[in-house]
């Protein structure tokens, strides 16, 4: 009953029996004769089944099985055991109750009207029929209708079940859970059947039991359900009989009962009585609350003392004792020889695996009773032999695997870790000791002592159990939360591999024993691990090995597979061993990612190796691969990848990464054994060696990341998991771009060791060109994903190899004849090329401002890059002087387009320094065209107003910056030169002493330039502890590009004050008297002298002499006012 009703079995009901059964318990206080119940527990279930010792030893006496209880039963009724013999009587009415039924049930279909109870007439006969309007005899019926129960029991109630609509065939696991069926009901039940006439949820009080009866029911017309009784008519109706009637027409939920009393057969009247009235039949008086107050008392004696799931209770009651005794059978059955004796085992077990599979079918509490389902499962491993029954102990260990979620959120777990932190199973430790003192106390009797302390728990009198509330249920009936707490997904996968492990023994104990196993092939050589790197680490032996796996998943998709343990496509053991190893793929992969998450990279790559590897296992065995397999396999080459990759960027930490790589575990060296069995598990040992060298590593990685996506076109999968496909992809051209680096920087180092040869390496276009294709491919990758954002970046590195390129080509000749090549050219403007593709594939800056920034600052550098090459070494064989003034004006113009030096952050500074630098030598270039230029005035003059501009703008950004006070002297100092090329080409004085006022005026605004060496001059005299730094000491100030500034500076100073007295003297002759004049003049005279005097000692310190020029600039500032009111007065 319990196999057909498995939805009830565990949670719903609290017990299943035969309706005898429960009437035996509730009649135990009323009646002298034994009981012997056996009593099952599963989950909050009871299962109450007729434990008849006699028949049993009486079948068991040619086997030899159960001697030991035999033996203890016999001591425990303290005589030798006899069977009865059942007397005439017993078959006589028998024989009459069996006639009756069967004249009552074949009938002619109408029979005596039932008279009310004032008007009974006797009829001489059951056959008789009689012509009454309106009324005809109950006809018999299989299921009763809904009628309104017993209003003095209105917590009674019973729901008739039809197996048929509840319950499927529960063997075939459901479809989510991915759970195999396992076995044949009729082969491992032992010939169980439910021969009930009719099973019925009946819930009396608060106890709900799921009841057969066999009970017949006749019901039709006025009489829609009544039950029929024979009573002998010179026998009244005693105590235990009421009780009998009373609870069939409850269980079956009857409101009447018909009396058919008999004399020696012969029939002599019918009594109609309804349910409730029973309890008040003369004779047969009894309280219906006792009875509900002795069905409370039992259960929960039972549940309280019934507490180990699996095991076999013994409930016990001797004839015309008042003393009941419950045994644990299965703990008695320990202590023999063989602990399997015991019938139940099987029954209980299957029954155990079957509701824990039901359960896991109810997808919308699976998870409620998870802690249920362990304990059920656990329990049923335990009651097996694993050497008997292989198959069922594999499918348990399997489905214990299942309960377990891999890659679940780590949850809010501390609520429930006082529950079930150290626990195996769901029991707490009170829940495994013996009922308490009161049910444990001694009793007198004529037994041995030695056999009651064997008792589980014991009534001391059957009067107890009428006292309401005697026996309290002590235990506590398991939380649904009682599910082992995993702290972190380690801990939670090596749980399941322990369950996997277990069913892969299972499954492997019942093909063939190690000896069986083939012998390996002598004139086979064995691939050890010193295999040559040059066939297999490589670059083309992995293209070869990826060429073979393609082949392989091929060859998965047609249907065919090998074994060489020899099992058998189709078998159970064929069946579970794929759902095995498919999970402890599953466990790998999730361990090899949380590693990987916590950078133990060969840890991870371990851990993916071994998943492979079982994955490897299952595409050998698996006759149809599905497309859930196959995205798995993708998902564990795109981990390896990342695994590889990893390990090519963390080369400083190789050894530990090696030592990780190479522990095992004694469990994963047993599954590597069962897998094994089964294939050489080599498939993709490709993919998780453990290279040294890094372009091995990269090369592996994106052959994983090629591998996976290769599964995802070949299956079709890619528009199935379009998120996973997006993430190959991505990888794919992340890997591209890595191994494109890679080249492009071994190409760099390259070059920078070529010293002697004047032309290009063919190793290095050959780095060139594959570092290029790999770009290309990474390129390929994110723009078909439409990652803006990443393409751009490659395109950007694509410019930087360009350039690189570009470089190569520029050291070929000789330093002094040098020109600007064509290559160059070419390759700079390739660069420009790929650099605007990536701004355009960024479209606008508000889609990724920084990688935005760095694509413009590289674009700004190379236009940069390229006209100072143009700039410097001009390629005046192959140009006109003017097209490359024109193409270096251009080029700066451009460099400054895409130089922001408006925008705060940290590049700015260099923004701007880039832009000073930039407008510092455009201006040098149109001073330079101003000097040579002969001829077109207009021209002359439009190069001078533009050297003039770029001056100025020079000199603002670079006093901007702090650290440039080099330049922004050097800018000043042009200035000067450029006003005296200016004074040069001048006729008159007052025009000339206009622009020696103009050049003293940019002197003096050199003094910022000179306070800023200074300041730098002081903190490194101040952090050399007070001594004097030597040249070139300081890594941001170079002093001798300092002293050679300022001794150009000074002789500039000196230069033009000279010429400003000669001025100043001569005008002073032709004009009047002029004190303003006379002033500036004066002034002037002083600072040339005190330069001078300045410039003639030698032993002055550079610091000393900075001091100086300080000190005259200030002066000189004084009567720069003076000056240009006389200059302004010379012009009026």
């Amino acid at each position: 009953m319990a196999y057909d009703f498995i939805d009830s079995v565990g949670n719903d009901v609290d017990v299943v029996s035969d309706s005898e059964n429960i009437k035996k318990l509730l009649k135990i206080p009323y009646s002298k004769s034994h009981v012997s119940l056996a009593v099952h527990r599963i989950g909050r279930t009871l299962l109450l089944d007729d434990l008849d010792i006699q028949e049993l030893f009486m079948r068991s006496s040619q086997t030899g099985d159960w001697t030991w209880l035999k033996e203890f039963y016999q001591r425990l009724i303290d005589q030798k055991w006899q069977r009865k013999k059942k007397s005439k009587e017993h078959w006589y009415h028998k024989a009459i109750l069996s006639k009756f039924l069967y004249y009552s049930i074949n009938g002619d279909g109408a029979a005596q009207p039932v008279p009310p109870a004032t008007e009974q007439q006797e009829p001489s006969g059951s056959n008789q029929t009689h012509d009454s309007e309106g009324a005809s005899w109950p006809a018999p019926f299989e299921m009763p209708s809904s009628v309104s129960e017993d209003p003095s029991a209105s917590s009674q109630g019973s729901e008739p079940l039809e197996p048929s609509c509840i319950v499927g065939h529960v063997a075939s696991a459901p479809k989510e859970q991915s759970l195999t069926t396992l076995f044949n009901d009729g082969e491992n039940s032992q010939g169980l059947k439910n021969d009930f006439v009719r099973n019925i949820l009946w819930t009396f009080e608060d106890i709900h039991m799921l009841v057969g009866s066999n009970m017949p029911i006749f019901g039709g017309g006025r009489y829609p359900a009544v039950s029929l009784r024979l009573r002998d008519n010179n026998k009244p109706i005693n105590v235990l009989t009421g009780i009998d009637y009373w609870l069939d027409n409850l269980i079956c939920n009857v409101p009447e009962l018909v009396m058919c009393f008999h004399v020696n057969g012969i029939v002599q009247k019918y009594e109609m009585i309804k349910t409730e009235e029973i309890p008040n039949l003369e004779n047969s008086n009894f309280s219906t609350k006792v009875i509900k107050d002795i069905a409370q008392n039992i259960l929960s004696f039972l549940k309280s003392n019934c507490t180990k799931e699996g095991h076999t209770y013994w409930l016990f009651k001797a004839s015309g004792s008042d003393i009941v005794k419950l045994y644990d059978l299965t703990t008695l059955c320990e202590e023999t020889e063989d602990k399997y004796q015991n019938p139940f085992t099987m029954p209980v077990a299957i029954l155990l695996y079957k509701v824990a599979c039901n359960m896991m079918m109810k997808k919308n509490q699976n998870k409620k009773y998870y802690g249920t389902i362990r304990t059920l499962l656990l329990n049923c491993v335990k009651l097996l032999d694993k050497s008997r029954h292989p198959q069922i102990i594999a499918s348990a260990n399997y489905m214990l695997s299942e309960l377990f979620q891999l890659d679940e959120p780590k949850k809010e777990e501390s609520s429930e870790s006082s529950l079930n932190e150290n626990s195996d199973e769901s029991y707490s430790e009170e829940e495994e000791e013996m009922a308490d003192s009161d049910e444990n106390g001694s009793y007198g009797t004529g037994s041995d002592p030695s056999d009651d302390n064997k008792a589980v728990a014991i009534i001391k009198s059957v009067g107890e159990l009428s006292v309401p509330e005697k026996y309290k249920s002590i235990h506590q009936i398991r939380p649904s939360c009682a599910f082992p707490v995993c702290h972190d997904t380690e801990e939670r996968c090596r749980l399941v591999l322990s369950y996997v492990l277990e069913g892969l023994k299972s499954v492997d104990s019942s093909i063939k024993k190690e000896s069986d196993l083939p012998a390996a092939d002598p004139s086979t050589p064995i691939p050890l691990k010193y295999e040559d790197e040059s066939t297999r680490g490589g670059p083309e032996g992995l293209e070869k090995q990826m060429a073979l796996f393609l082949d392989k998943m091929g060859s998965l998709q047609k249907g065919s597979c090998s074994s060489q343990s020899g099992m058998i496509p189709g078998s159970w053991q064929h069946k579970m061993k794929l759902q095995l190893i498919l999970k402890s793929s599953k466990a790998y992969y999730v361990l090899s990612d949380a590693a990987m998450s916590l950078q133990k990279y060969g840890r991870a790559l371990r851990y993916i190796k071994l998943a492979l590897q079982s994955h490897d296992t299952y595409c050998c065995l698996c006759t149809n691969m599905l497309s859930e397999v196959l995205l798995f396999l993708s998902q564990y080459l795109t981990l390896c990848g990342d695994i590889q990759l990893m390990l090519a960027q963390n080369a400083n930490n190789r050894a530990a990464h090696l030592e990780e790589f190479n522990y095992q575990t004694k469990e994963d060296q047993e599954i590597l054994h069962s897998l094994h069995r089964e294939s050489s598990c080599q498939g993709f040992a490709w993919a998780t060696d453990l290279s040294t060298d890094l372009e091995s590593q990269l090369s592996v990685s994106c052959k994983c990341y090629e591998a996976a996506n290769e599964i995802l076109q070949f299956s079709d999968l890619k528009s199935q998991n379009p998120e996973h496909y997006v993430q190959v992809l991505k990888r794919m051209g992340n890997i591209r771009n890595e191994i494109g680096v890679f080249y492009m920087n071994q190409a760099a180092a390259l070059q920078s060791e070529r010293v002697v040869s004047k032309s290009v390496s063919a190793a290095e276009q050959q780095l060139w060109k594959k570092s290029f294709s790999c770009f290309e491919k990474g390129i390929h990758n994110f723009e078909s994903i439409d990652d803006a954002t990443n393409a751009a970046l490659l395109l950007c590195n694509t410019g930087r190899l360009m350039r690189i390129c570009a470089q190569a080509h520029c050291g070929a000749g000789d330093e002094f004849k040098r020109e600007f090549s064509p290559e160059e050219g070419l390759y700079y403007n390739k660069a420009v090329d790929y650099y605007l593709k990536a701004l355009r594939s960024l479209g606008t800056r508000d889609i990724h401002p920084a990688v935005w920034d760095s694509v413009n600052w590289e674009l700004s550098t190379t236009y940069f890059t390229m006209a100072t090459l143009q700039q410097d070494y001009a390629p005046l064989s192959r140009k006109a002087q003017e097209q490359i003034e024109k193409e270096v004006s251009e080029a700066m113009m451009k460099s400054l387009k895409y130089c922001d030096v408006d925008s705060v952050s940290a590049r700015q500074p260099l923004c701007q320094y880039r832009a000073a630098t930039i407008h510092h030598r455009l201006a040098s270039m149109y001073h330079s065209c101003l000097r040579n230029q002969v001829g077109d005035e207009h021209l002359r003059k439009q190069h001078r107003v533009l050297a003039d501009l770029h001056y100025s703008k020079a000199v603002k950004l670079f006093q901007l910056l702090k650290d440039a006070p080099c330049e922004l002297l050097r800018v000043q100092l042009e200035r000067v030169a450029f006003a005296e090329y200016q004074m040069a080409s001048q006729n008159s004085n007052v025009g000339k002493l206009k622009t020696l006022s103009g050049a003293l005026d940019i002197m003096v605004r050199t003094e910022h330039a000179f306070q800023l060496i200074q300041k730098e001059l002081v903190e490194e005299f101040d952090q050399g502890g007070g001594t004097t730094p030597v040249a070139d000491s300081s890594p941001s100030l170079n002093r001798e590009e300092v002293t050679k500034l300022l001794s150009i500076f000074e002789s500039r100073l000196s230069f033009l004050l000279l010429q400003s007295i000669k001025l100043l003297s001569s005008t002073k002759k032709k004009t009047s008297s002029n004190t303003e004049e006379d002033v500036v003049l004066k002034t002037n005279k002083h600072i040339y002298s005190q330069l001078l005097r300045a410039s003639a000692n030698k032993g002055v310190t550079l610091m000393e002499r900075i001091d100086v020029v300080i000190r005259l600039l200030e002066q000189l500032a004084l009567g720069d006012s003076g000056a240009s009111v006389t200059s302004g007065s010379a012009v009026q």
